[in-house]
């Protein structure tokens, strides 16, 4: 989530109106988390997810996620590839992320770990993956409740790395868009912004680790550590049998996606094959850095 996009009041009102809209409509009022419910909400959108950790150098993730959407037997069918080499808090933003590209009907993307500084879009999405994940304005109250005021300024850091700790285990948000989100709401100045945009939160000698630890364990630990699983929902590997034998996906896609997460289709009674080159092609695509977004 970067500041170098300037995103215009219009377009703020626009996206926290599309967020607010969707989490209703998704069973989500303005108050309770959505946290582990994202992957629900992929079922509830016949969003079919495919988690595969993909990494390049230095055990960096190549991307965040990708959706893709085509068309077959004239019936629409969207994927989400997500890199499970990624942390999983910032797994559940980049969900979130590319449901903005689904809600506005931007086409298959993909979206990089660091994002694209210069891209309006990405600008956008980010905002809205914030905005769908921890609304404004219950952060806003979440501030008031704790400090009795609407600014942080005096707070001190320990005071302040505290909360966000207690804010990323509730809402699954990643840390630097919590602090993004509370400079957006104008809770902290620039100066208390930069100071803990800074800090290294995955260190886990760090400061803010110890805290987040101490806060709660295991949703933290669990937030910040690369799941690196392989696989989908029940639910969407039914999707993807269902798919096949309505005919909507031919032999060759059905045997390239189970491929992906070292099934078969004989693992389900069909003897058909793909060869590893079309398999190849299928996680290059997935891997390919200079696919355009």
């Amino acid at each position: 989530m970067n500041r170098k996009i300037k995103l215009s009041v219009q377009d703020i009102e626009s996206i926290r109106e599309l967020a607010r809209t969707k989490r209703f409509a998704l069973g989500f009022s303005d108050d309770p988390p959505i946290a582990n419910d994202i992957h629900t909400i992929l079922d509830k959108l016949e969003i079919i997810l495919l988690e595969i950790p993909i990494e390049v150098e230095c055990g960096k993730p190549a991307f965040s996620a990708v959706i893709l959407c085509s068309e077959e037997g004239g019936k629409s069918l969207v994927f989400i590839g997500l890199n499970t080499a990624d942390y999983f808090d910032k797994q559940v933003f980049a969900i979130a992320h590319e449901l903005y590209h689904f809600f506005t009907k931007t086409g298959s993307h993909l979206s990089r770990q660091d994002g694209q500084d210069d891209d309006v879009v990405e600008a956008k999405a980010n905002w809205f993956a914030a905005e769908f994940l921890l609304p404004g304005d219950v952060l806003k109250r979440r501030v008031f409740e704790e400090f009795k005021s609407y600014s942080l300024e005096t707070v001190q850091l320990k005071v302040l790395l505290r909360f966000i700790a207690r804010l990323h285990c509730t809402w699954w948000l990643p840390y630097r868009s919590l602090v993004k989100r509370l400079w957006e709401i104008q809770a902290i100045t620039e100066q208390q912004y930069e100071e803990l945009y800074q800090i290294d939160e995955r260190d886990r000698n760090g400061e803010y680790f110890r805290i987040g630890k101490s806060t709660q364990i295991g949703d933290f630990i669990r937030l910040n550590t690369a799941t690196k699983t392989i696989g989908s929902s029940p639910s969407a590997i039914e999707t993807i049998l269902r798919n096949f034998e309505n005919n909507l996906i031919d032999e060759d896609t059905f045997a390239k996606i189970l491929g992906l997460f070292d099934k078969s289709p004989s693992d389900f009674g069909y003897e058909i094959s793909v060869s590893q080159d079309d398999l190849d092609e299928l996680r290059d695509f997935l891997e390919d850095e200079d696919h355009e977004s």
